[in-house]
């Protein structure tokens, strides 16, 4: 066998360093894909925190062009700090869906009476099924939904006023 055939599998796996390595220099690992967007939010029901049949995540309840869906639990740090921003939206007639992400009822309750509940519904899901269908990647997530229940913009981590006022800007114009 020729000597140079040995050298082969070192190029190889130069080669293959080489091509991932410059794919690491254009990917920002803080971009998280938002394969929705722009999609049909998934039709996902779950049921409330206060019991009774299951609902839609995206059902439109306030009849809101614009309206959020918010990924959240009640060990999330982030979550702790955004729900102050969370409250002040609800208080400006913002409608927002809260889905408890991998959380006990017990906990989503005294979380919410701690630090008050900016939901106009709060929705359970214990095992992440939804969450795995809205391609949460973990809490806090919030998505920006329009009327027709299509996903128009989505953010991964803790929501600010800023934050929120891009999400809510992505769709039809909203009165003020």
């Amino acid at each position: 066998m020729p000597r140079w055939l040995a050298l082969v599998p070192v190029v190889v796996l130069v080669g293959l360093a080489l091509l991932f390595g410059l794919y690491g220099l254009r990917h920002d690992p803080h971009v998280i894909p938002d394969a929705l967007v722009g999609k049909t939010a998934p039709a996902v029901t779950l049921p409330p925190l206060e019991g009774g049949a299951t609902v839609s995540v995206a059902a439109n309840r306030s009849g809101q062009r614009v309206r959020l869906i918010n990924f959240f639990a009640s060990w999330c740090v982030p979550c702790v700090q955004e729900n102050a921003d969370l409250v002040a939206l609800k208080a400006s007639g913002v409608s927002i869906t809260g889905v408890a992400y991998k959380d006990k009822p017990a906990a989503t309750r005294a979380f919410l009476a701690r630090l008050g509940n900016p939901f106009e519904v709060v929705l359970m899901d214990p095992d992440g099924a939804a969450g795995v269908e809205y391609g949460v990647s973990g809490v806090p997530e919030t998505f920006a939904v329009d009327a027709s229940g299509r996903i128009l913009a989505k953010h991964s981590g803790e929501l600010t006023p800023e934050i929120a006022d891009q999400l809510l800007a992505s769709g039809p114009a909203r009165p003020r």
